[in-house]
C-alpha cells in the first residue's frame, strides 16, 4: 500500500486481544452482566475448561479489560468476573469496526458476480 493513502480494509481497530474466538464470548458474557458472573457460570456460558478460561481471563485482564474479584461463598471459594470500564469502551469500539467489515463484506457480495455464473464462465 502506498504511504499516506487509505486502507479501507485494514480494520485497525479489530483489536486481537477481543478477536480471539473464546475472547470474544467472554467479554459478550459479561458485557450482559454489569456486576459480573462467577467463574463456573462463565465457564459454562463459553463453553471452556477451568484451565482455559483461567488463561483467557489472565489475557483479559492483563489488557485491562476485566477485573477479577476472589472472595467466598459461605467456605467455598468464589470468583467474580467483571468487564472494567476500559474494557467495555474497548468492545464497544471494536464492534463498530466488526460492523463495518460486515457492511462491507455484505456491499461486497452485492457488486460481486455469484460463484455459479463464475463457475459457468
Amino acid at each position: 500500500m502506498a504511504e499516506g493513502k487509505p486502507a479501507p480494509f485494514a480494520y485497525e481497530g479489530l483489536d486481537r486481544v477481543i478477536h480471539e474466538r473464546a475472547r470474544l464470548g467472554v467479554l459478550t458474557s459479561l458485557m450482559a452482566q454489569p456486576k459480573g458472573v462467577a467463574f463456573g457460570e462463565l465457564k459454562a456460558l463459553c463453553g471452556l475448561t477451568d484451565g482455559n478460561l483461567s488463561r483467557h481471563l489472565q489475557t483479559l485482564q492483563e489488557a485491562g479489560l476485566v477485573e477479577l474479584v476472589k472472595g467466598f461463598e459461605g467456605v467455598r471459594p468464589l470468583t467474580i468476573c467483571r468487564i472494567t470500564p476500559e474494557g467495555r469502551r474497548r468492545f464497544v469500539e471494536y464492534l463498530g469496526v466488526l460492523e463495518q467489515v460486515v457492511r462491507d463484506a455484505a456491499e461486497a457480495s452485492k457488486s460481486a458476480p455469484s460463484a455459479a455464473k463464475a463457475v459457468k464462465a
